[in-house]
């Protein structure tokens, strides 16, 4: 897998995760495109490890979005994003059509990062949340020799 693969793969998980409302603030006007798939609402398979390293089991189905669009300039931009908000996956397709262009700087500066920070204090904040609960055990011995 090459670094480009790698850096997509990175941001189209940004955007799929990504508050709805949040980006359309980062990104309030979306330029002119056509659909080659519209958005559409379905579901996938969830799947999840106990202890995360244990056999893969099926925890249940997740909605999701999806959306295949192509800009003037005919840059094509995918998106899967959570739920049903089909203007989400339009925002997030542009997005991705976006970052194939001279403009990924601008939109990495402009849309991705501050989304990514985002992300980032909500992980810290659930981490917190976490080790705040975290309880230690131990065992006193009983009737031994010191």
């Amino acid at each position: 897998m090459g670094r480009t693969t790698q850096a997509r793969r990175d941001w189209m998980g940004v955007l799929a995760r990504a508050d709805a409302a949040r980006l359309a603030d980062l990104l309030p006007e979306v330029p002119g495109h056509d659909m080659l798939r519209p958005p559409e609402v379905g579901a996938v398979m969830v799947r999840g490890r106990v202890g995360g390293t244990g056999a893969p089991f099926n925890l249940g189905e997740m909605t999701v979005t999806r959306c295949v669009l192509r800009l003037a300039c005919g840059a094509v931009g995918h998106a899967h994003v959570q739920g049903r908000d089909k203007r989400h996956a339009v925002r997030a397709a542009v997005v991705d059509a976006l970052m194939q262009t001279d403009q990924a700087a601008r939109i990495d500066a402009a849309v991705l990062a501050p989304l990514a920070q985002v992300e980032v204090a909500r992980r810290a904040t659930r981490a917190a949340k976490a080790a705040a609960t975290k309880v230690e055990f131990f065992t006193m011995v009983r009737g031994e020799d010191q």
